[in-house]
């Protein structure tokens, strides 16, 4: 009995002391295993600091880039003023109904036919205003022949009154009666001068020599003094583009300048000129309309989009290089190296560009050392070391 009591009792711590070590051993792997991480991890700091510091003994020694830098001066230009807008006729006449109106029996021309002025465009029908017109005719005839017959009695009136048969007040009231009888005479006339003029009015005619823009009536339609336009004309086939213009631009713009006018969808460029100048500006939009005249073209058609270069004569600016000019949500801007070297941001406003550069109209007095090409990858108040390039 105790001999297996003592038996399983020294089994028992066997089990134990072998777990002990198992634990030991892992513990110990353990152990090694974060030293090792820690070792790693400081020396990754010391390098990274060793680079960083290095990096500011290089900045201290100078060893900054090296950035292009032009001088641009001042230059002649042209002063260009560019604007979008549409094209119009220059007289867009309406054609209506002069007359009562009636049924539209013909129409003579449609949009794109070339009119004289004077040309019947459509007829109304007559028949009723005919009729009236051969009645006020006949009318004439009868006032006519009572006038003849007045005159007559009034003659015979006056042989007589030297015999004694006719008195002197019955030769007056014969004279009355036929100044009044040639009076109807006159007043039938004017009638029917009236009537024929009312007939005439049902032909729709071409007030002006020109183009036809648009029609809006046909064979069989019923028009009348209120049913607007008919027809629309551009007197002497006359088209212009309309222009807004800012406030700033307007005040250098007169009469007579040139201008060339691109239609959207077009590679062709049409020559004008400023025919008007609005002497107002929008309160709200502080623009004002510019008009510039062009001639007759089919590929010019009213109620397109166009855009206008207009050569208002030449100044005196900063001209660069498309690659020094930078633009953001706060507008355009350019870079410029002060006397100590160190990069600013100035803003400016931008006139003409064309393949000779970009006009600067203002920020820029043309002394200035502007960055050349590197400006998206400066930043304002670094430092750089500036390689001077003549200005084109």
């Amino acid at each position: 009995m105790n001999r297996e009591t003592g038996f399983h009792s020294s089994d028992t711590l066997l089990v134990v002391d072998g777990a002990r070590r198992k634990r030991m051993w892992i513990i110990g792997v353990a152990v090694a295993a974060l030293v090792v991480v820690a070792f790693a991890l400081m020396m990754m700091m010391r390098s990274s600091k060793e680079s960083a510091a290095a990096a500011e003994a290089a900045n201290s020694k100078g060893q900054v880039p090296t950035v292009t830098v032009i001088v641009p001066g001042r230059s002649q230009v042209a002063r260009l003023v560019t604007a979008s807008g549409a094209l119009a006729a220059q007289r867009d006449q309406p054609i209506g109904i002069a007359g009562e109106g009636g049924l539209v029996t013909r129409v003579l021309v449609d949009a794109g036919n070339w009119v004289r002025e004077g040309q019947v465009l459509a007829t109304v029908d007559r028949s009723v205003q005919s009729q009236e017109a051969a009645q006020l005719g006949a009318q004439i005839q009868v006032a006519r022949a009572d006038a003849a017959l007045a005159a007559n009695e009034l003659e015979r009136a006056q042989a007589l009154v030297s015999r004694g048969f006719v008195s002197k007040a019955d030769l007056d009231r014969k004279r009355a009666a036929r100044d009044a009888a040639a009076a109807r005479v006159r007043v039938a006339q004017a009638q029917f001068g009236a009537s024929r003029a009312r007939v005439g009015r049902l032909d729709i005619r071409a007030p002006a020599s020109g183009l036809i823009l648009a029609r809006s009536v046909e064979v069989g339609q019923v028009v009348g003094a209120g049913a607007g336009a008919l027809f629309r004309l551009a007197a002497g086939g006359a088209m212009e583009m309309r222009a807004q213009i800012p406030q700033q631009d307007i005040a250098t713009l007169r009469v007579g300048m040139p201008a060339s006018v691109t239609p959207i969808g077009l590679d062709r460029t049409f020559a004008g000129t400023v025919r008007l100048v609005s002497p107002v500006i929008d309160p709200q939009s502080r623009q004002g309309e510019v008009r510039i005249a062009v001639a007759y073209d089919p590929a010019i058609r009213p109620g397109g989009f166009a855009e206008a270069r207009i050569s208002s004569g030449t100044t005196t600016a900063p001209l660069l290089p498309q690659s020094a000019v930078l633009s953001d949500e706060q507008g355009n801007y350019v870079y410029v190296i002060n006397t100590k070297n160190e990069v600013e941001r100035r803003p400016i406003k931008i006139g003409a560009v064309d393949d000779s550069g970009v006009t600067i109209i203002e920020g820029l007095s043309g002394q200035e050392a502007v960055v050349l090409s590197a400006g998206p990858f400066l930043n304002p108040g670094q430092k750089i070391s500036p390689k001077r390039q003549a200005a084109p």
